[in-house]
């Protein structure tokens, strides 16, 4: 602290808590669609954050520890406090438990992320990301709000959800990482045209293809880790075929 707070970062770290207590405020108030709102408003905070302290070599120990602290509120208390007034309550003490599992389970991720910081940079990460958690669950709620077929769905089944994003959260399930991808590097005509028709087609629906990108990165680790086991027990195969040659 003797050299100061990196400022710019920090306050993006502040923005981020501040979507978080309001979505706590909102849920209480049985506005769940602007707590929605705000957890989604603190994604786009937190992945900021990071990179403009990379961006202008700004990171520091103070500033891993705040946004930490920003995550477990914005991800953890805000999300679990929402499905648990939103859908969770009528169902006692399986409700709270299920939300207490949601949030212990982030702060497990979070610590377990923090730890992992000393190691050389990585483009996976271990366990599915406390924000990712937190904006499937978001944008269900506001995918609810606008679509019918999706307000019907069994509170049980929601439920059973939550307990399963709080075991991907804690799991050795390797997900990808885009914190270091690179606008400025060249990249072909095609990709330029599939990036825009796929602004185009947020923009044309936002909640469905928010809550279906989030849905799909959740998928993607347990999907991507089946197909890497397949693959290395294709190759053992292959290995002991040219053996047996």
């Amino acid at each position: 602290m003797k050299t100061g707070v990196k400022i710019l970062p920090s306050l993006f770290t502040t923005g981020n808590i501040f979507c978080g207590f309001y979505a706590i405020i909102a849920a209480i108030n049985v506005d769940y669609y602007k707590s929605a709102v705000a957890i989604l408003i603190a994604i786009v905070f937190d992945g900021l954050d990071g990179r403009i302290a990379r961006m202008t070599k700004a990171t520091s120990d103070f500033g891993i520890e705040y946004d930490s602290l920003a995550d477990i509120i914005s991800f953890g208390l805000a999300p679990g406090l929402l499905l648990y007034l939103w859908v969770l309550r009528p169902f006692g003490r399986i409700g709270w438990l299920a939300v207490f599992l949601f949030i212990i389970c982030g702060a497990l991720r979070l610590a377990r992320f923090n730890v992992q910081l000393s190691e050389e940079k990585s483009y996976k990460f271990i366990g599915l990301p406390i924000p990712a958690s937190a904006g499937v669950v978001a944008s269900y709620v506001i995918l609810s709000y606008d679509s019918i077929l999706f307000s019907k769905i069994n509170p049980v089944v929601i439920a059973m959800f939550v307990y399963l994003l709080s075991f991907l959260m804690v799991s050795n399930i390797k997900y990808r990482s885009f914190k270091y991808f690179e606008l400025r590097k060249r990249r072909s005509f095609g990709i330029l045209i599939f990036t825009i028709l796929f602004i185009y087609i947020i923009v044309t629906i936002p909640e469905v293809m928010i809550f279906f990108i989030f849905f799909l990165y959740v998928l993607s680790g347990p999907l991507e880790s089946v197909l890497a086991s397949r693959k290395s027990e294709s190759m053992v195969e292959v290995k002991d075929k040219t053996r047996n040659h």
